[in-house]
């Protein structure tokens, strides 16, 4: 009889073992589905550069967020809108220069001013060459036109697919996003009906540069000029990107059906 006890007890002991362990496990599994450092978001072949389970994991990943599981229709013309903002520093802090539209903006010391009294007097201004405080590059036209691609496929935004906390991603070429853009949306069977970017920043002055951005544009989107619109304007010395602190870019994009 006492035998017989022990033995139930060790039985219910080994259930309750194991369900710890599922449980432990299941919590371990979900913990590292909900970290954005575990499950990466990538997009070329080129940038992964592996074929190791988490090199398979990550393209798994981004199939999931770019096949979503219900129809993409083929309508015959889709609008999507695009939005991207980045801190502007001194070059020596943002470590990176000012790219936009895939062109390095050259240019002389500008008015910069310093909010958090880092090199001058709070709120002074401190004349310096500036750069882009980014994950990637930076680009804010190239980010808000893969935005306005994405949202018109009805996909989700840049930031989930190309995660800022990736370290694929850290100083990228935002030519690498584009391309990818590029070629999901002629997967669904679409091409550019036009682009037109408003680039908003206070300085340097960019109107010398825009024919080029312009020419990348058309480049990586297989498109043609006529289809191209790059505007810029300042704000007015109004709030971060009027104090140079700032950039940021709108991109409205309609996608037209392939034949």
């Amino acid at each position: 009889i006492l035998c017989l006890i022990m033995m139930k007890h060790c039985a219910y002991l080994t259930v309750a073992a194991a369900l710890f362990f599922d449980s432990a496990l299941s919590f371990a599994v979900d913990g590292d589905r909900r970290n954005p450092t575990i499950i990466a978001r990538t997009t070329t072949n080129s940038q992964l550069g592996s074929t190791t389970e988490n090199g398979s994991k990550a393209e798994s990943s981004t199939d999931d967020l770019l096949k979503p599981s219900y129809e993409i229709e083929k309508i015959p013309l889709r609008i999507g809108h695009g939005f991207d903002i980045h801190r502007m520093a001194p070059l020596e802090e943002a470590g990176q220069p000012v790219v936009i539209g895939g062109v390095v903006i050259d240019h002389k010391p500008q008015k910069w001013t310093d909010a958090d009294g880092k090199y001058v007097d709070k709120g002074e201004i401190y004349e310096t060459e500036l750069g882009v405080v980014a994950h990637s590059d930076g680009d804010v036209i190239y980010h808000s036109i893969v935005d306005a691609i994405f949202g018109a496929l009805t996909l989700p935004d840049i930031g989930q697919v190309f995660q800022d906390t990736d370290p694929r991603w850290k100083g990228c070429d935002s030519s690498k996003f584009m391309e990818h853009a590029y070629g999901v949306m002629k997967g669904y069977g679409y091409k550019v009906g036009n682009i037109d970017v408003t680039l908003i920043l206070e300085r340097p002055k960019v109107a010398s540069f825009k024919p080029a951005m312009k020419e990348n544009i058309v480049k990586l989107l297989d498109t043609t000029p006529g289809r191209v619109n790059i505007k810029a304007r300042t704000h007015e010395r109004v709030d971060s990107v009027g104090e140079l602190r700032s950039l940021s870019c709108h991109v409205v994009a309609t996608l037209e059906l392939e034949n």
